[in-house]
């Protein structure tokens, strides 16, 4: 589903991937992976849905610590990959195309993760929209756990150019910062084996204090705030971590 200055498709594909691969590293991912089991105080047999899953790096790994898992995610190509992973792993992971915004369960997991911003990415209604959905689709008593960029270390350390290269190729962001919207507007440029690329996208950047209110109004309770790792939050957080649960009554 694309978003007017947002084209999920040609953002989300191949070309993510190999660009961000050395930075998705299993180190990262083994990291990443342990810092949720303990921030969502997780046990083999809970029902986890990862929203807006990827290519199953978290997905795959909470599955092989004994998780019942489920990976939601509107790239196709994104879940082929996550499944061939789990199947290479030997593990069971169920894989859905769909949209966060109308997901298709209700009290249905323990745990939500979403995880390496995968959040923000829709005018506020639909932002707002996504948190509605997960506290639907939570237990009574159940959590979510939310990594995003953190809008004080952004606007305060903020960048507008952005390069990754791998050998001859180049990824190079553009960006802008939005104060008004709350968003960075990124024009992005492709280079790879001689073909030039081009595509845009937004990201609504949000403090702490923000997204608990979001949270709290979608019905969530509890919320609680970390920086980096789980950390505690600061303006010098990279990350901003937020955890919520659905109220048990």
């Amino acid at each position: 589903m694309s978003e007017a200055g947002f084209d999920t498709a040609a953002v989300f594909d191949e070309d993510y991937l190999y660009f961000y691969r050395d930075l998705l590293t299993e180190e990262r991912s083994d990291a990443e992976t342990e810092v949720i089991w303990r921030l969502l105080d997780l046990a083999p047999g809970m029902r986890v849905l990862d929203l807006a899953c990827g290519h199953g790096r978290i997905a795959n790994r909470l599955a092989a610590r004994g998780c019942e898992v489920t990976g939601l995610d509107a790239t196709p190509m994104f879940l082929d990959i996550a499944r061939n992973d789990a199947a290479a792993r030997g593990l069971s992971v169920d894989y859905v195309l769909g949209d966060m915004r109308d997901l298709p369960w209700r009290d249905r997991f323990d745990r939500v993760v979403n995880w390496f911003t995968a959040y923000g990415y829709f005018d506020d209604a639909g932002n707002r929209q996504v948190l509605r959905q997960v506290a639907k689709v939570l237990t009574p008593g159940g959590r979510v756990l939310m990594d995003i960029q953190h809008r004080d270390w952004i606007v305060r350390m903020f960048r507008p150019h952005h390069v990754v290269q791998r050998g001859d190729d180049l990824l190079i962001d553009v960006s802008e910062l939005d104060a008004g919207s709350g968003t960075v507007n990124t024009e992005r440029i492709l280079v790879r084996a001689g073909r030039v690329r081009r595509t845009s996208f937004f990201v609504r950047l949000f403090t702490f204090t923000e997204l608990r209110d979001w949270l709290l109004d979608a019905g969530l309770t509890d919320v609680r705030g970390h920086g980096d790792g789980g950390a505690p939050l600061s303006t010098a957080s990279h990350r901003l971590v937020v955890a919520a649960q659905r109220p048990t009554g």
